[in-house]
């Protein structure tokens, strides 16, 4: 998969993780997708209902230790 763009995230809590992600999909044009890497637990569950209410697909998410990787697809 073609990732388009990167953010780290890591140490940071909610809603940190969440308003960067925002900020990040808003450089991105529709299809592009972004890649967060997050430490915060609490991160699983948000970036699911970010993708509901925001309309950006949510593609995956997995855990790599003590880390959580998200992949979003711009709307």
């Amino acid at each position: 998969m073609n990732i388009d763009k990167e953010i780290d995230t890591r140490g940071l809590n909610c809603p940190l993780p969440i308003l960067k992600a925002k900020k990040a999909l808003a450089e991105l044009v529709s299809g592009q997708v972004l890649k967060v890497v997050a430490t915060d637990a609490g991160s699983l569950r948000d970036f699911q209902a970010f993708a509901k209410q925001t309309g950006n697909e949510l593609i995956g998410q997995e855990t790599q230790g003590e880390e959580y990787i998200h992949l979003l697809r711009r709307r």
